[in-house]
């Protein structure tokens, strides 16, 4: 049986909406919540060096986001960023950069024709592991 991940509507559409706001570049971000459930959306700064093809959170952008999840009760979740011209799958770069294998890898793809696409992931070096992203209502 796949794992299920709920994801509450008004963060999906949030979600989808900060990658729609930057077509061009990976957008980045973290989702924090309680009881595995995500509630609030941390937008952070892309600060790599080709934000078109990479992200890279901004590490001050990321401190003050896990104050705030410290600061609310929560804990991450989720670590988000969108491929803008690929589809929503782990490159090689996501995998070999990935630093939080308890988080869920949420990836936005804008590269659908039109149809905005969010699939999740729990990533290693050597592989990843998909779960399906069912849509809750707030």
């Amino acid at each position: 049986m796949t794992e299920e991940i709920q994801i509450p509507r008004k963060i999906a559409n949030q979600l989808l909406h900060i990658a729609q706001l930057s077509p061009e570049q990976e957008v980045c971000g973290l989702l924090g919540g309680k009881a595995g459930v995500p509630s609030r959306c941390y937008p952070v700064a892309n600060v790599a060096e080709l934000p078109a093809q990479r992200f890279l959170l901004d590490p001050a952008g990321q401190v003050a986001a896990f104050k705030a999840m410290r600061e609310s009760g929560e804990s991450l979740l989720a670590i988000y960023h969108s491929h803008p011209h690929a589809p929503a799958i782990p490159s090689a770069t996501d995998l070999e950069l990935s630093e939080y294998p308890e988080a869920l890898y949420l990836i936005i793809s804008l590269d659908t024709k039109g149809i905005l696409e969010m699939r999740g992931f729990y990533l290693e070096p050597k592989g990843s592991r998909e779960v399906s992203l069912v849509l809750a209502e707030d």
